[in-house]
């Protein structure tokens, strides 16, 4: 198999002229894309960096992003993306935990970067910068000849990502080049993507979205258009400025995009291919993603860092809630909850939690000095996903949640997802979040917070869970109306938030 740099040379090879990147004003071919990353790829030389050394990236979705990216593949540096809104303490944390040897940030990981000393002893790469001291300014390091960089092997580690951190202190997963480009052929066929296609590069390339976007479109020969971050409007217009041909996005990105009240139908008509991840598709987005797009191809996909796609259902919306059958490079099994292996199989039906074969050529191999995370996740060579589902009649899957947000209340096992499933099609919802809350006698409660379009009552929502053939013990038995529902930086909903919320506002009273 190519590693990742063997990959980019043969797209330069095979259609040199094609336009790879794109930031508002700044464009590239891949021949000329090539030589800006190489020429970075000295510099990082030139700084100190060879083979097998990390270079922490705190930084928003621009070129300078993706040409780092790239040429850290060609020179054999494990590039180790974080997220831009990092505090002080989460830079000094990735930069002992994961050996770092330098760092590159812009403006918006700049307060952090600072402020910190362990990232100022460290050779550092900013741009657009006017600082004349220790610093090196990303533009310094591009115009340089030289012969190319080739340096990296397939089973080499291509990038350490870190999770999200829900519970105690994020883990490193390094993947290999192996593995990241199984995953962007994957990516590729799973969302049958031709030649010359764009994407939107608006999903953070610390995360698995924005990283797969990148590379799916340089084994296509494709356009990656670069967003920084997401802003409906500046979307809309990347959009229709650049004739963005598919969109991979979390729900809560389709869901500002549509409501946006510049938003038409129209401005997006050069879109053909929808897909999502990251978390569930309400049947009410769902409906209205369909709608406002009209995509010939509506795919879900669901996996995680360590070993990016689980299941694929092409065509999502003909079974909302559905996350399809395994993908290309994997196996998926439910099993019970609480299991110690992988073996503990459970019927059509059943709920337990989700695992995937570690055999499979997307998925790492372990994580970053954590024995203790490897203990909890790996067994018998699978990956416990700590992710609760079953598969239906049909062998599709449905993921239902965290087994941390299983909702037991008198005794019995309550899934949010098929309460909010129910919630979101109510023509007045927008948004709805199903949760827990503690309660003396039945252990907990079924709660949702709603964000509403226009006022409507508890009883409203009530018969509309009665109509829809709910089960009285899943109908929510208390209604919060929220302003807004809190999510992290790649959109996902932030439960607990809301519960650490709600307990705060019980305690004040």
């Amino acid at each position: 198999m190519f590693d990742l740099g063997r990959s980019f040379l043969a797209t330069v090879e095979r259609r040199p002229q094609a336009l790879a990147v794109s930031d508002g004003a700044f464009r590239r071919t891949y021949a000329a894309w090539l030589e800006d990353i190489q020429s970075v790829a000295r510099g990082l030389g030139n700084l100190g960096l060879d083979k097998g050394d990390r270079l922490l990236v705190v930084m928003q979705n621009r070129w300078q992003m993706a040409t780092l990216h790239w040429a850290c593949q060609f020179a054999g540096i494990v590039v180790t993306p974080i997220n831009w809104r990092s505090t002080a303490q989460d830079v000094r944390y990735c930069l002992d935990n994961g050996d770092i040897r330098a760092l590159a940030y812009d403006a918006s990981g700049s307060e952090a970067v600072e402020a910190c000393p362990e990232a100022r002893a460290l050779p550092r790469i900013v741009v657009d910068s006017t600082r004349h001291d220790s610093v090196t300014s990303f533009e310094a390091l591009l115009g340089a000849p030289g012969e190319t960089i080739l340096r990296a092997s397939p089973e080499d580690v291509s990038i350490m990502l870190y999770t999200s951190g829900t519970s105690g202190k994020p883990k490193g997963v390094p993947r290999t080049h192996r593995a990241e480009r199984a995953a962007a052929l994957a990516h590729v066929a799973q969302n049958l993507y031709r030649h010359d296609e764009c994407t939107l590069g608006v999903m953070p390339m610390y995360h698995t979205m924005g990283v797969r976007s990148l590379l799916a479109m340089t084994l296509i020969d494709g356009h990656f258009v670069c967003v920084p971050k997401f802003d409906p409007l500046a979307t809309l217009e990347a959009i229709e400025r650049e004739g963005v041909t598919n969109l991979y996005l979390v729900p809560t990105l389709y869901h500002m995009l549509i409501e946006h009240p510049e938003f038409s139908s129209s401005r997006v008509a050069s879109v053909d291919k929808i897909g999502f991840a990251g978390a569930a598709m309400s049947a009410g987005l769902m409906a209205r993603v369909e709608k406002a797009f009209q995509p010939s191809l509506f795919v879900n996909h669901y996996g995680c860092s360590e070993i990016y796609t689980f299941t694929i259902d092409q065509r999502a919306n003909r079974k909302p809630g559905s996350s399809g059958r395994a993908s290309l490079n994997q196996r998926i099994r439910v099993v019970r909850v609480g299991a110690e292996s992988p073996d503990e199989i459970l019927p059509p039906g059943e709920e337990g939690e989700i695992i995937a074969d570690l055999a499979g050529d997307e998925a790492f191999q372990g994580y970053w000095r954590r024995p203790d995370a490897d203990t909890k996740a790996i067994k018998q060579g699978w990956y416990f996903t700590s992710d609760t589902g079953y598969f239906d009649a049909d062998g599709d899957l449905f993921v239902t949640g965290r087994v941390d947000d299983l909702i037991i209340t008198g005794g019995e096992n309550v899934s949010p997802a098929e309460i909010e499933n129910v919630l979101s099609v109510h023509p007045k919802v927008e948004e709805v979040v199903v949760a827990g809350l503690p309660d003396e006698q039945w252990g907990q409660v079924v709660a949702a917070f709603v964000k509403c379009r226009e006022p409507i009552s508890e009883e409203e929502l009530g018969r509309h869970c009665v109509s829809a053939g709910l089960a009285r013990f899943k109908r929510p038995r208390r209604y919060l109306f929220v302003e807004e529902i809190p999510k992290s930086a790649v959109g996902k909903v932030l439960r607990r938030v809301l519960l650490t919320e709600r307990a705060d506002q019980v305690q004040a009273n």
